[in-house]
């Protein structure tokens, strides 16, 4: 009789306990990591585009009804910039997306980051970088995407295959929207870059992209790009 005391104040104690872990690692319906090109193709202007794009694209009502339909009505999100081998850098740390107030939060934090580079396209470099995010996610989740954005082939650092293969086999699912670009008046090598054989969607359905119900999103121009970008993170989420 004297050890239920005991055994209860026990009970208690690991009760509290794993409350306050689960205060600690909250719980959201998925963890998505946005990884931006900056790389040498894309110019001054583009950037502001796709930068705006990302800025503006969770306050949309479709993306937050999206968001608010989900068991939790949040989910995690972390953005960063990446170009050459190297080069990545998080512009937007792990944050909790739940409400049009968490959306301008977002944007006003990712908004007042500056370019950091100009280099390469290290698709694969990005993905490995994403993956390595994912892993120190302060939150939990079931559901694990990246999402790269890009306007042409890589062309520099990991294998491609390589770091998608080792993001998949950890259950992780690598989507892609492509930004496409018009190759009159570029030289030569840029042409090659942006409009590869086949077109940019397919070599990331063929090259980049892999997991569970992975896919490709167009955005026509860099000034489509928020549009397609709304559509991209509704299929995502939902």
């Amino acid at each position: 009789m004297r050890r239920r005391p005991f055994l209860s104040g026990m009970l208690a104690a690991l009760s509290l306990a794993g409350r306050r872990a689960h205060a600690a690692d909250p719980g959201v319906d998925l963890l998505l990591v946005l990884a931006a090109d900056v790389s040498l193709s894309i110019s001054a202007a583009r950037f502001e585009l796709e930068r705006r794009g990302y800025a503006e694209a969770f306050a949309d009502p479709r993306v937050l009804r999206a968001i608010g339909e989900g068991p939790t009505g949040r989910i995690g999100v972390a953005l960063f910039d990446w170009a050459g081998p190297g080069e990545q850098q998080v512009a937007v740390d792990w944050m909790v997306i739940g409400s049009a107030g968490d959306a301008a939060a977002f944007a006003a934090r990712l908004l007042t980051v500056p370019r950091p580079f100009y280099g390469r396209t290290a698709i694969g470099s990005a993905i490995a970088f994403a993956t390595d995010l994912l892993a120190r996610a302060p939150f939990r989740a079931d559901r694990r995407v990246i999402d790269i954005s890009g306007d042409g082939t890589g062309n520099a650092g990991r294998s491609i295959a390589e770091a998608r293969d080792a993001a998949v086999a950890s259950g992780i699912t690598v989507n892609g929207i492509v930004i496409l670009s018009a190759p009159e008046g570029m030289p030569d090598f840029l042409k090659e870059h942006t409009n590869p054989s086949g077109g940019l969607a397919a070599y990331y359905r063929a090259v980049v992209i892999g997991g569970e119900g992975a896919f490709v999103m167009t955005a026509e121009s860099f000034a489509a790009f928020g549009r397609a970008l709304i559509a991209k993170l509704v299929r995502e989420i939902a």
